[in-house]
């Protein structure tokens, strides 16, 4: 009873101090003038267009903005589903910039894909283009020193961070469970949104962070994205948005911040730039090779982009948890639950985690119950490749609720699927430049990681996904889209689940032309396949299992019954693919257990537990 005593005392001091312990106005100004005296202002280009290169991308951007009118927007969009070209298209509109370049994300780490785009963003700073970075705090850079050079590096380079926790750059263990403690609404609302834009003229915005494992560059765990890149007036209203959240109160200056600030004044001379160290340097001179080859740009990218009409581009308000009963703050939110509920004969739909919030669960309700109701097809993760087992468990606890009463097709993917795995980035390094990245190559599927609130703060251990039964690289979806009769599409970073429609802000691109839906509905259901998914269908089973598992599912706590409705299918050799209600599918499809490839665990026990226990967690997982 002492050691609780002493403990809850420890906590609310800490409470105390942290949250009161913001930089004082004098603090601030010392540290603005000990930056401006020691940032780095000499731009190594007197010429007008600041020595850009010359891009296909950005050329096709301007043109379709001078042939737009305000009743007949143009716009040029290329769906970048490979990794190395989402890469190298970001290296490219980086060298390419003439005047400006903001970019937003959630994550940015330091590993090769992080240092590699900051490394950029700084040359073209040297170049004379105006550099502004806002990075979500919580899991961004977390180093004070790399962010004390970052404040003095250029004067033409700024960098944000949004919503830090206690007014500081890292966050400690302890840090985080005040957070929770004391600050639950304001500490657990996080920027999701994703946005690299060049000129105010093209942007890139979905699913993709700067870390190696949203570029297919981690040799053990890579996820399967999707980013698109979308030149025109739409570009203004990402302008906009990065405007806004770039002037919110929760972006703070880096002298803002007590950890950096207290650097700056500490009397230590600025030290100079790092030169980037890489763990793959060969693959890092492989894409900025390619990012300045103009026939692998257009075999890769400028081959596979549309000229179209009207693209929206939506995002939340950073005041979204502020205001959650007004749609201005939920913009992007209330368009995605718009797009699907408008359905009418076929909804496909990617998400990474399913775990549909009330407002969802309502819409789907909804369709169900239409004459004819639409198809519904989810392409999500297996406990076998996702890395966010806490959410799987909740979305495994209502398998039977999509399948009969949502009507889904349920496809969950495999963490060894054929389609990632075709080529061999470590291959391709042996090789060289000239490797199966050249122009004709076939493009390859890409991955990367994120981690959720919950998720494991100061241990890596605790985030890794669930030990396999066999060996070799493992890969899960990351990516964020739906495709709704065909006829339109979005792409962005909503996760369609509780954390995205409430907490989380988000950002994505509507594309209201066909061919780009169906496109993007083609690069869905290539993940549906046999070779690529299992296929979740109702198991063969007693009735009486059956009632009792009903009964279990539907209690909050003590879900404990262990044969579920549901189980997981692979397809049979010889056999055509079909759907669960087939009446051939049973002869087809093999059951292959609730979590196949799973190996037995802590991670299997916890999924099970937090799928008795934890429904209750399900709006913030």
């Amino acid at each position: 009873m002492h050691q609780r005593r002493i403990a809850l005392a420890s906590l609310l001091a800490a409470i105390l101090i942290l949250t009161g312990c913001s930089v004082s106005p004098t603090r601030i100004q010392r540290a603005d003038a000990a930056v401006a005296g020691s940032t780095q202002h000499q731009v190594v280009c007197d010429q007008a267009d600041r020595c850009a290169i010359s891009s296909p991308l950005l050329d096709a951007a301007h043109a379709a903005m001078a042939d737009s009118t305000d009743a007949q927007p143009v716009h040029v969009v290329t769906l970048l589903n490979d990794s190395e070209a989402a890469m190298v298209a970001r290296l490219n509109l980086i060298r390419a910039a003439q005047h400006s370049i903001d970019v937003q994300t959630y994550i940015w780490d330091q590993d090769d894909a992080g240092q590699l785009v900051l490394n950029e963003l700084l040359q073209a700073a040297r170049r004379g283009v105006k550099v502004r970075i806002l990075a979500d705090q919580l899991f961004s850079f977390g180093n004070p020193g790399l962010l004390d050079r970052l404040a003095t590096a250029h004067a033409n380079l700024e960098v944000r961070l949004y919503n830090p926790t206690f007014h500081e750059s890292q966050t400690s263990a302890v840090e985080f469970s005040v957070g929770v403690v004391c600050c639950f609404m304001k500490f657990n609302q996080r920027m999701h949104n994703k946005l690299l834009l060049v000129d105010d003229t093209i942007g890139i915005t979905g699913g993709r962070n700067y870390q190696d494992r949203y570029f297919d560059w981690d040799d053990d765990f890579d996820y399967v994205d999707r980013d698109v890149m979308v030149g025109g007036p739409a570009a203004r209203a990402m302008a906009a948005s990065f405007e806004t959240f770039w002037k919110h109160k929760r972006a703070a200056p880096l002298t803002h911040l007590r950890d950096i600030n207290r650097d700056l004044l500490g009397n230590h001379p600025p030290t100079p730039w790092p030169a980037p160290h890489y763990a793959h340097p060969q693959r890092v001179a492989r894409v900025l090779e390619e990012a300045e080859d103009g026939d692998w740009l257009d075999d890769a990218l400028v081959s596979e982009t549309l000229r179209t009409g009207r693209v929206d581009y939506f995002s939340d308000l950073p005041a979204k948890t502020k205001q959650p009963d007004k749609r201005s703050a939920q913009e992007f939110t209330a368009h995605v639950m718009h797009m699907i509920s408008s359905a009418q004969h076929e909804v496909i739909l990617q998400t990474p985690y399913l775990v549909l919030s009330d407002q969802a669960q309502a819409i789907f309700a909804r369709l169900r119950q239409a004459p004819a109701p639409p198809r519904i097809v989810v392409s999500t993760n297996s406990l076998a490749s996702t890395d966010a087992f806490a959410v799987y468990a909740i979305s495994y606890k209502h398998r039977k609720r999509y399948l009969e009463e949502d009507g889904f097709e349920i496809y969950e993917m495999k963490p060894r699927a054929a389609g990632p795995v075709e080529d061999n980035a470590e291959a391709a390094d042996d090789e060289g430049p000239s490797s199966s990245t050249s122009p004709g190559s076939k493009a390859r599927r890409r991955m990367g990681t994120e981690r959720g609130l919950l998720g494991s703060h100061g241990d890596a251990r605790r985030n890794r996904p669930a030990p396999l039964t066999t060996p070799g690289r493992r890969f899960g979806l990351h990516a964020k889209s739906i495709v709704v009769d065909d006829d339109f599409a979005m792409v962005g970073s909503h996760n369609f689940d509780p954390r995205s429609d409430h907490y989380n802000t988000e950002a994505g691109v509507i594309v209201y032309d066909a061919r780009f839906a169906s496109e993007l509905r083609a690069s869905i259901l290539r993940d549906t396949q046999p070779e690529n998914a299992w296929v979740v269908g109702p198991r063969q089973r007693s009735g009486m299992s059956e009632a009792i598992g009903d009964v279990s599912a539907s209690l909050p706590v003590f879900d404990l019954w262990p044969y579920r409705y549901a189980t997981s299918y692979d397809l049979k050799a010889g056999c055509t693919p079909m759907r669960p209600t087939d009446p051939g599918f049973f002869s087809c499809y093999t059951p292959v257990g609730d979590f196949p490839d799973v190996n037995i665990s802590s991670k299997l026990i916890y999924t099970r537990l937090i799928t008795a226990f934890g429904s209750g967690a399900k709006g913030i997982l």
